[in-house]
C-alpha cells in the first residue's frame, strides 16, 4: 500500500513538473496585474478566479507540450535532462495526452467561462509558443523576438478578461513585457550558451560567442523598455509615482545592461537576470498601486499630453 502511494505522488510530481510551477506563476502574476488594470468599478473577484484557471491550463499544457516537442533537445542539455520525459519517468505519449488536454482546455474554458477574446489571446499564445517559437529555436537567433510575442500576452489575457475589449492599455502591457523578455531571455542564453550550443539551439549568444551583437540588442531593448514604461503615466493609466518608478527602474537595468555589453561576462549576465526579475516585480506592483483613478483616463490625457505639446509648442515658436 505505501508503495503504491509512493507510486503516485511520484507521478502526480512529475506531471506537475511538466507544467512547470514557478514559470506558470510568474504567468498568472502578469495575468493578474492585466486584469486589475483592465478592470473598471468593483473587482469582479469570480471572473478573476476564472481567468486564473484558464490560464493557468492554457500555460501548463503549452509548457508541457513544449517539452514533448523538445524531448532530444532537453536530453542533450545538462539543465533539463533531468525532467520527466528526457529521465524516462514519463513516456511521450503520456506527455502528449496530458499536455495538449491542458493546452486545449485552457482557450476553451475561458471561452466558455469569461469572454471569447480571452480565449482566442490564450489560444494565440497556445499556437505561437509552439509553433512558431519552438521550431525556430533550431534555426534562426530571431527565436528570441518571436518568442517574447507569446511571451507578453499574459497580462492581456487578464486587461480582456476584465474589460472585454483589446484597449490602449493591453497594447502598453504587451509592449513592456515584449521588450522586457529580450534582455531577461539573453541574459539566461548567456549563462547557458554552452548548454544551448550543444542541444543545437541557436539563439545569439551561441551563433556569434563574442557576445557583441548580445550586448547590442540588450542595450537597444532596455533603451526601449524605459521609453515604453512611462507610457502608462502619459496616457492616463498610472500616476506618477508610477512614472518615476518606472523612470528610475528604468535607468538602472539600462545600466545593467550597458555592463552586460561591455565586460561580456557571466557574471555581469547573471546580475542582469537577477535584476529583470526585480525590475518586473516592482515595475508591476507600482503600476497597480498608482492605476489611475476610474473614468479619469481622458482627464489624464489633458494632464499629462497637453502641457507637453505646449511646451513644446512655446520652444518652437520661440526658435522661430
Amino acid at each position: 500500500m505505501g508503495c503504491t502511494v509512493t507510486s503516485i505522488e511520484s507521478r502526480f510530481s512529475d506531471y506537475l513538473a511538466l507544467t512547470r510551477p514557478r514559470v506558470v506563476l510568474m504567468v498568472l502574476v502578469t495575468t493578474c496585474v492585466g486584469f486589475y488594470l483592465g478592470s473598471s468599478g468593483v473587482l469582479d473577484w469570480g471572473c478573476l478566479f476564472k481567468t486564473i484557471i484558464g490560464t493557468a491550463l492554457g500555460a501548463g499544457g503549452t509548457l508541457a507540450l513544449n517539452q514533448y516537442l523538445e524531448k532530444d533537445v532537453d536530453t542533450r542539455m545538462e539543465r533539463t535532462r533531468l525532467r520527466p520525459l528526457p529521465d524516462g519517468r514519463l513516456q511521450p505519449v503520456e506527455v502528449l495526452i496530458f499536455g495538449a488536454t491542458l493546452a486545449i482546455a485552457g482557450p476553451l474554458y475561458l471561452i466558455i467561462a469569461v469572454n471569447p477574446l480571452s480565449g482566442l489571446v490564450t489560444g494565440t499564445i497556445v499556437l505561437s509558443y509552439l509553433f512558431a517559437y519552438t521550431p525556430l529555436k533550431r534555426k534562426s537567433p530571431l527565436c528570441s523576438i518571436v518568442g517574447a510575442i507569446p511571451g507578453a500576452l499574459p497580462p492581456v489575457i487578464g486587461w480582456v478578461a476584465a474589460s472585454g475589449d483589446l484597449g490602449l492599455g493591453a497594447w502598453m502591457l504587451f509592449a513592456i513585457l515584449f521588450l522586457w523578455q529580450l534582455p531577461h531571455s539573453l541574459a539566461i542564453a548567456c549563462l547557458y550558451r554552452e548548454d544551448y550550443a550543444r542541444a543545437g539551439i541557436r539563439v545569439l549568444p551561441v551563433i556569434e560567442p563574442d557576445g557583441r551583437s548580445t550586448g547590442r540588442l540588450i542595450v537597444c531593448s532596455s533603451l526601449g523598455l524605459l521609453l515604453v514604461s512611462l507610457l502608462p503615466t502619459l496616457t492616463g493609466l498610472a500616476g506618477s509615482v508610477y512614472l518615476m518608478t518606472a523612470f528610475v527602474l528604468g535607468v538602472a537595468f539600462l545600466g545593467c545592461g550597458f555592463v552586460v555589453a561591455r565586460r561580456r561576462s557571466a557574471e555581469s549576465a547573471r546580475h542582469l537576470l537577477f535584476a529583470s526579475l526585480v525590475y518586473l516585480a516592482v515595475l508591476l506592483v507600482a503600476m497597480a498601486f498608482d492605476k489611475a483613478p476610474e473614468n479619469g483616463t481622458a482627464e489624464r490625457l489633458d494632464d499629462n499630453i497637453l502641457p507637453i505639446i505646449n511646451m513644446l509648442a512655446i520652444k518652437y515658436e520661440k526658435g522661430g
